[in-house]
């Protein structure tokens, strides 16, 4: 059950850095709080900031369970590599940026890497 929360965790952190990236302190200050209940539109700058919190404690939960049966080192290797690829993916898939042949060697070695790690566990 534990590497089942570290991939939780990991999706966790992929979706806490993309809330990171649309978050918009700015969009944020411009709300204007007193007419929010008759356009409550005005609100979406928010849904950033509220993702950014609960993939944020989302992760945080889902790590510090994940680490009370896997050794730190190698639950905190994982999440990161799992969490990398994860970016990696979204960033080919949904957002079409482009993939070369040494963004697929590299991320290899990094799962080659975490697949080492658990090898010594």
């Amino acid at each position: 059950m534990s590497w089942i929360y570290l991939i939780v965790a990991s999706l966790f952190e992929v979706a806490w850095t993309y809330s990171l990236k649309a978050l918009s302190l700015q969009k944020i200050r411009a709300v204007d709080w007193q007419h929010v209940a008759a356009q409550p539109v005005g609100l979406l700058p928010l849904v950033p900031l509220l993702g950014y919190i609960a993939f944020g404690v989302g992760n945080v939960v889902f790590l510090s369970l994940a680490m009370r049966q896997i050794p730190t080192a190698t639950a905190y290797a994982t999440w990161m590599a799992l969490a990398v690829v994860g970016l990696r993916i979204v960033d080919s898939v949904v957002l079409k940026q482009p993939f070369s042949l040494m963004h697929f060697v590299y991320t290899s070695l990094i799962i080659a890497g975490v697949l080492g790690l658990r090898r010594l566990e």
